[in-house]
């Protein structure tokens, strides 16, 4: 993984001792709320319900053993004992001390992390496929062209105070994990017939109160003009991009306002002065930062183990695990491991424990070559464990709480933090996901459903993207009052969908019931091993609604 020079370690030294002066005059009341507020911001600090909110940046989800550790130290020193991994591949502390805050962000930078570009209106953090450089589907490693527009976009002066917050996902794989439809800019790396790296790019993609999916208006573009043309793409966002409404200024708004056609005109149009410029890769610069992302030292193994293979005809609950969790990897005998920071309603979606860190960290250097994943499904992945060591893995990770076999199933549930921590949200995530888990805690059940996803998000901002899951629940405010409205048919992946609003919202009490409802609908349509979101493309959303509020309506009629 890529490794900071003197160069990156020295700005991230020197933004932890500027903020440590910001802090200090704002304790001091040297400046106010509203000065302080930009200050903040610029190092993922925010405001919520209860404290301040510390997001730091995890690059691409790619972690080394020694910075989870570190995370769960300032998880256990410095917060309440754990950490919130969120839709971005970054990790959330909702307990912050802001007199504190300036030592975490040391903590951090001492194992090269920070949580710069974290917020405010700019480029954010780069994401990409949570199994990238191991998947046997990957047409070239994304990983070096995302490090490298990491660096281009880190302190970036011109695209500092864009008109909103921007957002870029790359991916190189025949399916896209990283959704880059979603995106308000999205690549997908391929090779032509030719055997030649070239670069799709999609702009206008995003969820939120408008959600718009990606369109293409760039092909076939070699690799070495990705930065300049990525440029000139924002360059025109930030020129025309609106800066009055702030629900209206995401370059979403701007190519459906102008047209995907002539919104790639004016990109054009712009990259001609920087087409073969000084942003141009060399083949020189690429090779600099490959040379972090080389493979480590796997061993000559054969593709099938008989001690994997024994305990997987003996064990059905390690058969089932495995069937959830263990994906495929490049290189014969080895696997790609995701353990579920889902187990049901014990915990929230996507937390983990200063324990629970500890211990992936364990596993990742006792099972692995020391590094980790962190999945925009809110799940940690151990990206290169030997087949004949799953076994072991799976005994650890249950120890840990992080082998719920649910992997792609129902109560695999994505989530955002909600009302109980966020100022922003109309309404909670976490008890409804919690008790749409408690209800289907069922694994058998969950396991005959198939492949569901459920995205639950407490606002319109959709941190929980909702929009894209086969079963999206999104928070509303009703009189002062949370209330939930519901979505049907959304999609990731190559065939990325938003989903279709089924009717009026429902109250938290009645949230089990209808997902209940939902699934009862699909269990009765369903042909064969059909999937969920088969089957609502199949017979369309009518059949679920009907059967949702067929008791709705009277009861509404009668308390009326």
């Amino acid at each position: 993984m890529y490794q900071y020079d003197q160069y990156d370690q020295r700005i991230v030294n020197e933004r932890v001792a500027q903020f440590r002066d910001q802090v200090r005059r704002r304790l001091s009341d040297e400046l106010t709320e509203e000065e302080f507020l930009p200050l903040r911001l610029q190092n993922g600090l925010y405001m919520q319900r209860h404290a301040y909110m510390l997001r730091v940046a995890i690059p691409y989800g790619l972690l080394a053993s020694k910075q989870l550790r570190k995370l769960a130290h300032i998880a256990r020193e410095y917060d309440r004992g754990y950490g919130h991994f969120s839709t971005r591949q970054n990790i959330q502390y909702n307990w912050m001390e802001l007199e504190r805050v300036p030592d975490v962000l040391a903590e951090l930078a001492s194992v090269e992390m920070h949580g710069i570009q974290t917020s405010g209106n700019c480029v954010r953090n780069i994401t990409t496929d949570h199994f990238a450089g191991v998947a046997p589907d990957e047409s070239v490693d994304p990983r070096v062209l995302a490090e490298l527009l990491r660096q281009w976009s880190t302190f970036q002066p011109e695209f500092a105070f864009l008109p909103r917050k921007f957002k870029i996902a790359i991916s190189a794989s025949k399916d896209d994990r990283a959704v880059v439809q979603m995106h308000d800019i999205g690549i997908y790396v391929y090779k032509n017939d030719a055997g030649e790296t070239r670069i799709r790019v999609l702009a206008g993609g995003g969820l939120g109160r408008t959600p718009i999916l990606g369109t293409i208006i760039k092909d076939d573009l070699p690799w070495q003009h990705m930065l300049t043309y990525v440029e000139s793409a924002i360059r025109v966002y930030n020129r025309y991009g609106r800066r009055d409404n702030k629900y209206k200024a995401r370059i979403k708004i701007l190519v459906k306002a102008i047209g995907a056609e002539k919104f790639a005109e004016e990109v054009e149009e712009e990259w001609q002065y920087s087409k073969d410029g000084p942003g141009t890769l060399t083949q020189d610069e690429f090779d600099r930062v490959a040379q972090y992302f080389t493979p480590p030292a796997y061993e000559k193994l054969a593709d099938t183990d008989a001690s994997y293979e024994k305990h997987l005809l003996e064990d059905k609950a390690f058969a089932r695990w495995v069937s959830r969790s263990v994906h495929g990897h490049k290189v014969p005998g080895y696997a790609a491991v995701t353990l579920s920071t889902k187990p049901g309603p014990v915990s929230p979606p996507g937390d983990a424990t200063a324990e629970q860190m500890e211990a992936v960290a364990d596993l990742a250097d006792q099972f692995g070559f020391g590094e980790l994943r962190v999945a925009h499904e809110q799940n940690l992945v151990l990206p290169d464990v030997k087949k004949h060591d799953l076994y072991d893995l799976w005994q650890l990770a249950k120890k840990a709480g992080l082998a719920t076999a649910n992997i792609g199933l129902l109560t695999d549930i994505i989530a955002c933090p909600g009302g109980d921590f966020c100022s922003l949200a109309n309404a909670k995530s976490i008890p409804i996901a919690l008790a749409i888990q408690e209800r289907f805690d069922n694994l058998d059940f969950v396991h005959d459903l198939g492949e569901v996803s459920l995205n639950i998000s407490g606002c319109i901002n959709a941190c929980g993207h909702h929009h894209v899951g086969n079963i999206g629940i999104l928070g509303v405010d009703k009189d002062g009052s949370e209330w939930y409205q519901v979505t049907l048919g959304g999609a990731q992946g190559n065939s990325t969908a938003l989903g279709k609003v089924i009717g009026p919202s429902f109250s938290a009490e009645e949230m089990p019931d209808v997902i209940s409802r939902i699934i009862e609908t699909f269990v009765a349509n369903r042909i064969e091993d059909e999937r969920f979101i088969e089957t609502v493309n199949r017979i369309g959303i009518a059949p679920f609604k009907e059967r949702v509020y067929a008791d709705k309506q009277p009861r509404e009629r009668a308390e009326a």
